[in-house]
């Protein structure tokens, strides 16, 4: 680092461009911020793959982010991310869509009865919440009721 004028500053060696030591992080003061984003990016679009289940396993592992997503869900910006994110997959998915509400009003109307425990492993529902399946979203009535892991189990299955 040399100083120019009073100032502290630093080269990158990625672009060349001498800036305060301020756009760089310290702990890696050979390569600017902004060069640094421009290779994590590089990096993460590289290994896709890798860092969608890096990404999904540290969401579901990691107490700090799930509780840091619970905020951010409750906040102003993040309903309206959900509602938005919502409304794109009734769009991308409009027969999954009718499915899941026709069986909705009919389990609340009676007509059909949820049972309390999971079809596949037998839990109740005290010890884990019953999703309905449905094989083929065509037939809405035709499902199968599971626990959450039973049902992401059988979406692995698919």
């Amino acid at each position: 680092m040399a100083p120019i004028m009073g100032a502290m500053t630093n080269t990158c060696k990625v672009c060349g461009v001498t800036s305060d030591v301020a756009e760089f992080y310290i702990s890696l003061p050979s390569r600017c911020k902004e060069c640094h984003k421009k290779k994590v990016r590089e990096n993460r679009e590289e290994k896709a793959e890798y860092y969608k289940s890096y990404d999904a396993k540290r969401f579901q592992e990691d107490p700090r982010v799930r509780e840091r997503h619970k905020r951010y869900q409750k906040t102003e910006a993040g309903k309206a991310a959900m509602n938005g994110s919502r409304k794109k997959w009734e769009g991308v998915f409009p027969e999954k869509k009718a499915a899941h509400t026709i069986l909705n009003r009919s389990v609340s109307r009676g007509l059909i009865k949820k049972p309390n425990f999971c079809s596949k492993c037998g839990k109740h529902e005290i010890s884990r919440k019953i999703h309905a399946h449905h094989h083929d979203y065509t037939k809405p009535l035709d499902v199968i009721w599971l626990c959450t892991q039973c049902h992401k189990d059988e979406h692995k299955d698919e």
